[in-house]
């Protein structure tokens, strides 16, 4: 009999729609293993959320951490002779500046030609500046114009800028030369255009000479010279703009504000960090809804280690806890700071404050105890990338059940096919053979009834 290519054709059931009901009960296995993969990558991407706030609160211990963040000072200048820019290294102190002219560049230009475009021969030039230093720059007869001449100064960088004029005379093209810094270090001692070819037809007009200028100054009473208006080192940790002749006053003074902000970034960090564990511990009893790490052990360990160090005692210096400097634990696990309390203890007691925050040379200050707690839960190996680890481990072991449950319920279902197949082809030869019977007895019955 021939085969049946169609399930349900030889004996007229919907074995076809029997066997995708079966094949989907038999997927249904699949349904956990999926289940649980969600369920194992949310709490990675919960992992990675809290990884996100623990850096940042690292970063906000770490610079408590530095002793530097609490020499921080700022700079304030009366008068416009000048601008300043305070250095880590700047001490507090005022200091009275008069600046009595600024520094100039040289320049020098070359008598003036009919056309800037006209070669005017090859040739080679040859400066010498202040500092001693020399070079020459050679010029081909094809860039012997004073535009080539031009752009063969200027991309040599050896110190000189070249540029051009139009004087409007009769021959009014004149080549400019100019210090490209500063004072008589840098300024031009002399330019020689050489004899024949360019030295023909190309000389300097000493008329039209800019003589360089160091900068002259006075801090406190002591006068100083200077190759740049940019003064470095003339007040310890404070760069000097100069801007014009005239009198300034710097005052250097200690950056209160700026290191309270940097205690309470730290606070803010914290309490940032605390919202974030408790979001991804939290439960809903109305919605039955519950945060990726209800229960988990790692965030609990990593929470309780924190609160370890936070509450606890440093010692080595006058302060010892957090609520001393005025920052205070809630009963909802954030901290508060006390404004007038943390503000004495900058402005009075600061060594005491970068003690108790940066340590000193026998015992770990809170920010260094932290940035070290921190380190061991952020690391490579650390307590949320071996977790993280676990996780990815136990989704590709997931990964691979998932691929061993489908080759199974393939195999299911192809038997099943397989099996109804011939059930299918059985009845449809049963149901062929009645009929042939039906036929028989039918022609049997008209025979008799002859």
């Amino acid at each position: 009999m021939a085969s049946i290519s169609s399930l349900g054709i030889g004996s007229g059931l919907d074995l076809n729609g029997l066997l995708d009901q079966m094949e989907s009960a038999e997927r249904q296995q699949l349904a956990p293993i999926t289940q649980q993969q969600k369920s194992y990558q949310a709490k990675i991407s919960a992992y990675g959320t809290l990884e996100g706030k623990l850096d940042d609160f690292r970063e906000a211990a770490a610079k408590l951490a530095d002793s530097q963040q609490f020499d921080a000072v700022k700079s304030n200048v009366s008068g416009d002779a000048l601008t300043a820019v305070v250095g880590e290294d700047a001490l507090p102190g005022t200091h009275d500046i008069v600046v009595n002219n600024k520094a100039r560049a040289y320049s020098i230009a070359t008598q003036g030609v009919t056309d800037k475009t006209e070669k005017l021969g090859a040739g080679a030039i040859s400066f010498t500046l202040g500092n001693g230093d020399n070079f020459s720059i050679d010029v081909g007869e094809d860039q012997s114009s004073l535009e080539g001449i031009r752009d063969a100064i200027n991309e040599a960088g050896k110190g000189v800028q070249a540029s051009l004029v139009n004087d409007g005379s009769g021959q009014p093209h004149r080549l400019v030369l100019s210090a490209t810094d500063t004072g008589t270090d840098a300024a031009i001692a002399s330019v020689d255009f050489g004899t024949g070819g360019l030295g023909d037809t190309l000389a300097v007009d000493a008329g039209t000479e800019v003589t360089a200028i160091n900068a002259s100054l006075s801090v406190n009473g002591i006068d100083i010279e200077s190759q740049s208006n940019r003064v470095e080192g003339a007040v310890q940790g404070v760069t000097l703009n100069l801007e014009e002749e005239g009198n300034a006053t710097i005052s250097v003074t200690r950056d209160t504000a700026g290191i309270k902000k940097a205690v309470t970034s730290f606070v803010e960090s914290y309490n940032s960090l605390q919202k974030t564990m408790d979001s991804l511990t939290s439960y809903d009893q109305e919605t039955g809804t519950s945060g990726e790490l209800l229960g988990d052990t790692t965030l609990r360990g990593i929470e309780s280690r924190i609160r370890g160090v936070m509450g606890g005692v440093v010692s080595g210096g006058e302060f010892s806890a957090l609520a001393d400097i005025g920052v205070d634990l809630t009963i909802d696990g954030t901290l508060e700071v006390d404004d007038e309390k943390l503000d004495a203890a900058v402005a009075d007691n600061l060594g005491a404050l970068t003690d108790f925050f940066s340590g000193t040379g026998e015992s770990e200050g809170l920010a260094a105890q932290l940035d070290a707690t921190l380190g061991k839960m952020l690391g490579e190996s650390g307590t949320l990338g071996n977790a993280t680890s676990g996780l990815e481990d136990r989704i590709e072991g997931l990964g691979e059940r998932y691929l061993r449950t489908e080759e199974r319920i393939d195999s299911t279902i192809a038997r099943y096919r397989e099996q109804f197949s011939k059930l299918d082809s059985m009845i449809a030869e049963m149901n062929s053979t009645s009929s042939y019977l039906t036929q028989q007895f039918d022609s049997l019955n008209a025979q008799l009834s002859q």
